[in-house]
């Protein structure tokens, strides 16, 4: 497999006059529409006076027949943080975009700061009704939230349907670990099976294996149905010391399956990887998304810093390999 990389769509930071847009375009997922495609990303302004960050989920639209020409960036983000004390106070971290029959869904993780660790996510869900501009909560409380098998972090969730059930891959923490003073999460892929895309059946179990180490973490899951298996594109790194360092940080994987459950890990067949050092994508990639257009598959992701300069597109090349 091999992916043709065609170059960054988007940065936010040459966005200026949204103050709540003013760096990071992460984690995005697209909605197909008439005329266009609808990209949704988390952006966030500038931190604080407390040097404290907040997450909003916001959208650009861009021409079907020109995918680097954008046509539309959102007025306001599509969804208000929480209230206080809810789990998503401080973001509205967008992760997955379905369409379902007239109704559109934002499967998201929310964010709610701590005192011993930085801090907890649950996963939520809201709707819209007209085509993903502004979405509203189902309630207050996430759908997905902590566990006896899943005690921390639940982010990252990317929601596909098939066969009439609703599939959700997302990332679960299983420890925190400390790392010169400062703590650091340790999470691996999971997944989750529901039939109406609201009450979730967790399989709590881990469904990638680990290449690095024990404590490699894993994040980023999407997954798309090609050729009679199912492709999985995800992101994975050391547990430790891979911020700033391009042999630590976070790269692109990949495996396969044939029931969803039992995914075979097949990096060597990713076709996707840094650019020269320097490059907007030359020390890391993240939040890899996958989405089909005329036929052709597309990933959107993020490069270096977690995505703070933007997103770019890559196209697959041989589809007939896959």
């Amino acid at each position: 497999m091999k992916w043709k990389k065609l170059g960054k769509l988007f940065d936010p930071t040459t966005v200026s006059d949204k103050e709540w847009m003013k760096e990071f375009a992460q984690c995005t997922s697209t909605l197909i529409l008439e005329d266009r495609v609808r990209i949704y990303f988390s952006c966030r302004p500038y931190k604080d006076q407390d040097g404290q960050a907040k997450s909003y989920t916001a959208f650009i639209d861009v021409d079907k027949n020109n995918l680097f020409n954008i046509i539309n960036i959102a007025e306001e983000p599509v969804l208000p943080l929480g209230g206080l004390g809810t789990f998503d106070e401080f973001a509205v971290y967008p992760t997955s975009v379905v369409k379902h029959y007239d109704e559109v869904r934002l499967y998201y993780a929310g964010w709610t700061r701590m005192k011993s660790v930085p801090f907890n996510t649950a996963i939520g869900v809201a709707t819209s009704n007209n085509n993903g501009i502004t979405f509203e909560r189902i309630g207050t409380g996430p759908i997905l939230s902590a566990s006896v098998d899943e005690p921390f972090v639940l982010s990252g969730p990317k929601v596909r349907q098939y066969d009439g059930m609703w599939y959700m891959f997302y990332l679960a923490g299983s420890k925190w670990i400390m790392n010169e003073n400062k703590p650091e999460i340790v999470y691996k892929i999971r997944m989750a099976i529901s039939k109406d895309g609201y009450s979730w059946n967790k399989i709590n179990k881990n469904i990638i294996k680990d290449i690095l180490e024990p404590d490699e973490c894993q994040a980023g899951p999407d997954v798309f149905y090609k050729d009679g298996k199912y492709h999985m594109y995800f992101v994975y790194r050391y547990a430790l010391d891979f911020r700033n360092n391009r042999d630590r940080g976070y790269r692109i994987g990949y495996a396969y399956s044939h029931n969803l459950i039992d995914w075979t890990r097949d990096d060597k067949n990713v076709g996707i990887h840094y650019s020269e050092s320097g490059e907007w994508d030359g020390d890391m990639h993240h939040y890899p998304h996958i989405f089909e257009l005329d036929g052709n598959h597309y990933m959107l992701y993020n490069g270096n810093e977690f995505g703070k300069y933007g997103f770019g597109l890559a196209i697959l090349e041989d589809d007939n390999k896959l």
